[in-house]
């Protein structure tokens, strides 16, 4: 497998933020001088076109339901051939998979790919529970890597102070970001999720906007 270095930013659940946040990190890192490989899990073409756009390089999709593990691991090794990092954003909560034993899921990929994850969890009217949230995630698969926890949706300096302290407190888990709330939306939604960046007239200039916000909240 490509030695390259990879992340995947997964969620509890759709709505998490995970794609907003994705988004501006790899601009972010396109605008520091990598050259970043973007990669939405599952069939989504709308999001993967986002990070395209976002990475200034085509997105490619890695659905563990519809490819075998050896095609997972090829088309990852392929498409990284001639970049500098491997951005991959989740879909639905972590562990959710196809069945009971979380087949398919975002996690079961990250094992796979033996690429750390970064949980994006939303605070909205939450303090001391989002620790009780992220040691569960950590403990309920030993075998994968969370490597942080990204606060997103934080309300103000005295939430965001005492969710950290908790999450510091009870987990091993670094908290490596931690984002305010964001209203309006930056990118619009509908019934499917993001509208499409082709409908979008101020795509561009939003990508840079969530590069800056991540650039000031997120430790990169």
């Amino acid at each position: 497998m490509s030695a390259i270095p990879r992340l995947i930013l997964a969620g509890l659940s759709g709505g998490a933020g995970k794609t907003i946040l994705t988004l501006g990190l790899c601009r972010n890192l396109v605008d520091n001088g990598l050259t970043v490989k973007p990669f939405k899990k599952g069939p989504d073409y709308i999001d993967a076109a986002w990070l395209g756009l976002a990475a200034k390089r085509q997105a490619s999709n890695l659905d563990p339901f519809l490819m075998s593990p050896a095609k997972l691991l090829s088309l990852f090794t392929t498409e990284c051939a001639s970049a500098q990092f491997g951005l991959i954003e989740g879909n639905r909560g972590l562990f959710d998979g196809k069945d009971t034993s979380g087949s398919c899921s975002t996690a079961e990929l990250a094992k796979l790919l033996k690429a750390p994850v970064i949980l994006v969890l939303d605070c909205t009217k939450m303090t001391r529970t989002a620790a009780a949230v992220v040691l569960g995630c950590r403990h309920f698969d030993a075998q994968l890597n969370l490597a942080g926890v990204v606060l997103n949706r934080t309300a103000g300096k005295r939430h965001r102070t005492i969710v950290r302290q908790c999450v510091e407190k009870y987990t091993d888990v670094p908290v490596v970001g931690i984002l305010p709330k964001i209203a309006p939306d930056p990118i619009p939604e509908r019934h499917m999720g993001l509208i499409s960046d082709q409908e979008y007239l101020e795509a561009q200039k939003t990508l840079d906007l969530l590069a800056t916000i991540t650039a000031d909240c997120l430790d990169v």
